[in-house]
C-alpha cells in the first residue's frame, strides 16, 4: 500500500466515466431486438443508453485535466470497485423505467446479479420480458463476466492513462498470468478468446435450434458464467444436444482464459503442467461419478439422462454458472447434499467463474498435508509446490486469510438473513449463493425459485454479497480499512 500518496479522485471519476461511456453504448445493441419482435421497449433503452453515456461523457470532461499518471493501487481499487457499483446502477436504469422492474431495490438486485455474473432473479416471468431489456439483461453477464475493467485496459492506455492496476484488481484468483508484457496486448488476447468462444457456442446452440437471440443470450450466460436464461425453466426444456453444448462450454469458461489462449498457439504442454487445471477436471468428475450413481441407483433417471444431469448440475454449480436442467433439491439426499458442497468450490482462477476457486482449495490442501510432514520434521524446508515451482509464503498466507474472511462473511450473512425473517436452510442458500456468485441455492431459493420473496433490506445485503464474491472479498474490503484512506 502507499504510503504517504494522495488518492488521485479526479483520476478515478475520470476512468469511470470513460467505462460509463463505454457501458451506454452497449445498452442499445438490444434495439434491434426490440424492433424484431416488437417488445415496444427501444425507446427506453435508447433513453437509458443515451443518459448514461451522457453522464460518462459529463464526468470524463469535468475531470479532464486530471493528470494522466499510471494508475496506482488504491486508485486500482477505487476503479474496480466503484465502478461495479456505478454500472449496476446506471445498467437498473431501463428495467425501472420502463416499468418491466418496478422496484428499483429489484432493478437494481436484478442488474448487479447480471454484472457479477451470479444469475440470481427477482422475475417470476422471464418469457414475459420486453426482448430488448431481456437482451440487456444477458448483456451485464456478458461485460461483467471477463470484466468491463479489461476491455478498457486495451482502450485507456491510447489515452495515456496505464492499466496494470485495475487488471490486478480485476482479475480473479491469487495469481494471473500474462500473455504479454504489455498490460493492453494481454486484454486483448483474453477479449479476442472471450468473443471467439461466445461466437462459436452461439453458432453450435442454433444449430440445435435456437434462434439468434436465444443462442447470444444462452452463449453470453455461459461464457459469462452469469446463468441468466431467456425461459422461465432455464435450460430444462431444450434438447439433450444443448444440454452437452451449454455443459462443455460452461467447462471453457471455468477454465482460466490464458490456457484457452495457450492452446490456441498449440501450447498443450503448458495446459498438461497445469495442477489447477487437472484438479478442477478430477472434481468435476468425481462429483459427477457420485450423484450420476445416486441418480441412477435409485431410480430418477435413465443411464443416460442421469449422467448428464448429474454432469450438468455439477458443472454449473462448480463453474456458478447457474442454468439448471432440473430441481437438484427433489434429488435423494446424498446428491443434493454434494451439489451443496460444490457451491463452495468455484471455478479456475483467470477464469469468468466465481466461488473460492480450485487454486486455493488445491493450495490449502498441499499446505495441510506439508504441515503433517513439518510435525514429523520441524527443521525442515519444505515449501507448497505449484506446476513444479514453489508457492511464496505470501500467498499461502494470502489464501489462508481468504478462507477465514470468507468464512467469516459466509457466517454473518447467514445471521444477518435468519434475523430478518428467513429460515435457516434459505439463509444458507442465497448467502452462498450471492457470495459465491452461483444463482440458484438452496430452500426458498432453490433451483425452480427466485428470489422475489427476499426482503427488501435483504436484498441490498445480497447485492452487496455478489460484488465482495465478484471481487473476491480484498478488492472491496481494503476500502473499509483506516490504511487505505491514509495519506
Amino acid at each position: 500500500m502507499q504510503r504517504g500518496a494522495k488518492i488521485h479522485i479526479n483520476l478515478v471519476v475520470k476512468v469511470i466515466g470513460l467505462l460509463l461511456v463505454i457501458m451506454g453504448l452497449f445498452m442499445f445493441t438490444g434495439i434491434p431486438f426490440s424492433f424484431y419482435f416488437g417488445s415496444g421497449d427501444a425507446g427506453w433503452l435508447a433513453l437509458s443508453g443515451s443518459l448514461t453515456s451522457l453522464s460518462g461523457l459529463g464526468a470524463y470532461f469535468v475531470t479532464r485535466k486530471a493528470d494522466n499518471r499510471s494508475i496506482g493501487k488504491r486508485e486500482g481499487y477505487l476503479i474496480v470497485s466503484l465502478s461495479w457499483v456505478v454500472f449496476s446502477f446506471f445498467g437498473a436504469i431501463p428495467f425501472w423505467i420502463s416499468g418491466a422492474i418496478p422496484s428499483f431495490t429489484d432493478a437494481f438486485f436484478e442488474t448487479m446479479s447480471g454484472f457479477t455474473a451470479t444469475g440470481a432473479t427477482i422475475l417470476s416471468d422471464i418469457e414475459a420480458m420486453p426482448k430488448g431489456l431481456l437482451f440487456w439483461r444477458s448483456m451485464t453477464h456478458w461485460l461483467g463476466g471477463m470484466g468491463i475493467i479489461v476491455l478498457s485496459l486495451a482502450i485507456l492506455p491510447l489515452l495515456g492513462i496505464g492499466g496494470m492496476q485495475l487488471f490486478m484488481a480485476e482479475s480473479p484468483g491469487p495469481t494471473y498470468d500474462k500473455l504479454h508484457p504489455r498490460i493492453k496486448e494481454t486484454a486483448k488476447r483474453l477479449w479476442g478468446v472471450y468473443v471467439l468462444l461466445t461466437l462459436i457456442q452461439t453458432g453450435l446452440l442454433m444449430l440445435g435450434g435456437m434462434n439468434l437471440f436465444d443462442g447470444l443470450c444462452h452463449a453470453f450466460g455461459t461464457m459469462a458464467t452469469g446463468g441468466f436464461s431467456t425461459q422461465n425453466d432455464s435450460i430444462a426444456g431444450y434438447s439433450p444436444y444443448i444440454h452437452y453444448v451449454i455443459t462443455f462450454f460452461m467447462i471453457l469458461a471455468g477454465t482460466g482464459f490464458t490456457l484457452h489462449y495457450f492452446v490456441l498457439r498449440g501450447m498443450f504442454s503448458r495446459v498438461r503442467a497445469n495442477d489447477e487445471f487437472r484438479f478442477y477436471l478430477f472434481v468435476l468428475g468425481a462429483a459427477t461419478l457420485m450423484i450420476s450413481i445416486s441418480l441412477i441407483g435409485n431410480g430418477v433417471f435413465g443411464t443416460e439422462e442421469g449422467f448428464r444431469n448429474a454432469l450438468f448440475q455439477t458443472v454449473a454449480i462448480v463453474t456458478t454458472t447457474g442454468f439448471v436442467t432440473s430441481d437438484y433439491l427433489l434429488w435423494p439426499n446424498f446428491a443434493w447434499f454434494v451439489i451443496l458442497l460444490l457451491m463452495f468450490t468455484g471455478g479456475c482462477a483467470g477464469s469468468t467463474a466465481g466461488g473460492i476457486k480450485m487454486v486455493r482449495h488445491l493450495l490449502l490442501f498441499r499446505n495441510s498435508l506439508l504441515e503433517l510432514k513439518r510435525q514429523v520434521h520441524p527443521f525442515a524446508v519444505i515449501p507448497v509446490r505449484l506446476n513444479g515451482k514453489p508457492v511464496s509464503q505470501n500467498i499461502i498466507y494470502n489464501v489462508l486469510a481468504f478462507y477465514l474472511i470468507f468464512f467469516t462473511i459466509f457466517a454473518a450473512g447467514v445471521l444477518i438473513m435468519s434475523g430478518i425473517g428467513l429460515d435457516f436452510e434459505s439463509s444458507i442458500g442465497v448467502v452462498i449463493a450471492s457470495l459465491g456468485n452461483i444463482g440458484p441455492g438452496i430452500g426458498m431459493v432453490g433451483p425452480v425459485e427466485n428470489y422475489a420473496a427476499v426482503p427488501l433490506a435483504g436484498k441490498w445485503v445480497l447485492s452487496f454479497l455478489m460484488l465482495l464474491g465478484r471481487l473476491e472479498l480484498f478488492t472491496v474490503l481494503i476500502l473499509f480499512t483506516r490504511a487505505f484512506w491514509k495519506h
